[in-house]
């Protein structure tokens, strides 16, 4: 579509000429010889070029009301008056350049060009932020779901500030992501990113592991080693699993978030650190509190800006994104020959209640790909995990029969502390809890070790 010039002048002489100039140059022409009738036709306008000094109302006028209509379109100022003054006062209203009479024909088209790139890109811009508003992807973070969606805009909005957030949500559906998405968008993209996995350190070597040791302070050390927590100064710190730190750590937690210090073991130095705090949990923190088994100020620290980040079987509406999504990703990580997915495929997948969720999306489809023959991944390919899951009670009874709610929990711990071969990390994962919350169980059990 042709570009609508707005020529705003009151000498009908020179307005007639410009007409000519665009027309020939391919522009459609609006005309006006005052404010009045320009505002009348501005909203029509691509560029509007208007004299300084019009009958009634000048063209600074004119600047002024189409600022308070929060007009976007460009508008030159020709003038027979030209001096620095009244350039920088056209600017300073709103003006996008400024054309000294007399001009020549080939400068006034050379103006009125560069006014329509900057239309362009004004617009484009905004197109940007509007976008940006309802974005789908975000650092391979695929949701279409109104729930991500808002995960977005939320991540976009505690990125700049130095807020502790605290990430809740199942296994598998992409804490690690996002808090690592949270720090790429912060002022501490440039600097470390240290995530630490609370369930993967023994207890007994969690706080040297966090804030170092001094040479001597242990059989062993036989060197000074900062911990985690100095690796990752004036960076970010992302604790997962946090409900897995025992009591004794998590004073020392609470001393970090508060008064940005802490000592190595073994020395009476205190240190002072400058980090951000990320920290995520896939179990209810809230039921710790009430077992006394996670304090309860460490956690109102943490919990200054919580993200739910939901389960994939409460936003399904994602999964034919995802599925797309990892088919491209994994087809060049793995050389597959498969492109892309059938419907067929993607509805196999929307049927299924993913208990392990995007993480388990991902794991499926590598399987179902590595299997594959042909370029598209069909219904018949999708190799999904089906084995029946053990059962402690009958059908049709809540508990086996002459079982007690007590001895029957009692059992199912026994049961997975059996399988895990004693290690309570593992057990607790197993059964849904927090080492911590699972110690507490096994202290009412009479259960020490």
């Amino acid at each position: 579509m042709k570009a609508t010039v707005l020529v705003v002048e009151d000498e009908e002489k020179l307005r007639r000429v410009v007409e000519l100039q665009l027309k020939s140059a391919g522009f459609d022409v609006e005309q006006a010889g005052n404010v009045e009738d320009a505002m009348r036709l501005a909203d029509h306008a691509d560029v509007i070029l208007t004299d300084l000094r019009l009958p009634g109302s000048s063209g600074l006028d004119l600047l002024g009301n189409l600022k308070r209509q929060d007009s976007h379109t460009p508008v030159i100022v020709m003038t027979a008056f030209s001096s620095v003054e009244t350039a920088v006062d056209a600017m300073k209203a709103g003006a996008v350049d400024f054309l000294p009479k007399p001009f020549s024909l080939d400068h006034l088209m050379q103006v009125v060009n560069k006014a329509l790139e900057v239309r362009n890109l004004r617009d484009e811009n905004r197109q940007l932020r509007q976008e940006l508003g309802q974005r789908y992807e975000f650092d391979n973070i695929v949701g279409h779901s109104s729930a991500m969606r808002e995960i977005f805009g939320t991540i976009e909005r505690v990125a700049p500030t130095r807020a502790t957030v605290l990430l809740c949500g199942e296994s598998g559906v992409g804490k690690d992501l996002i808090a690592r998405a949270i720090h790429h968008h912060s002022p501490r993209t440039g600097r470390p990113f240290v995530k630490i996995n609370c369930t993967a350190l023994p207890e007994n070597l969690m706080e040297s592991e966090l804030f170092g040791y001094e040479k001597g302070a242990f059989t062993g050390a036989n060197i000074t080693k900062p911990g985690k927590f100095e690796q990752a100064d004036t960076g970010t710190v992302f604790l997962d699993e946090i409900g897995d730190v025992p009591g004794s750590v998590q004073v020392k937690l609470l001393r970090i978030l508060q008064e940005r210090e802490f000592e190595r073991l073994g020395s009476n130095k205190t240190r002072h650190i400058d980090v951000r705090v990320l920290a995520a949990t896939n179990v209810d923190l809230r039921a710790a509190l009430e077992q006394g088994t996670f304090r309860e100020d460490l956690y109102y620290r943490l919990n200054v800006l919580p993200i739910n980040i939901p389960a994939l079987r409460e936003r399904k509406e994602d999964i034919p994104f995802l599925a797309s999504h990892f088919v491209k990703k994994l087809s060049k990580d793995l050389g597959s020959p498969v492109e892309s997915i059938s419907e067929g495929a993607v509805a196999r997948l929307m049927e299924y209640h993913w208990p392990g969720n995007v993480r388990e999306l991902e794991n499926v489809l590598e399987r179902s790909m590595v299997l594959a023959n042909g370029q598209i991944l069909e219904a018949g390919d999708i190799k999904l995990d089906t084995a029946p899951k053990a059962r402690f009670a009958t059908a049709d009874s809540f508990l086996p029969e002459g079982t007690t709610l007590d001895e029957y929990e009692q059992s199912i711990i026994r049961e997975a502390l059996h399988r895990a071969n004693g290690n309570k990390s593992q057990a607790a994962r197993m059964l849904g809890l927090t080492r911590n919350a699972l110690r507490y169980r096994l202290s009412q059990m009479g259960i020490e070790s």
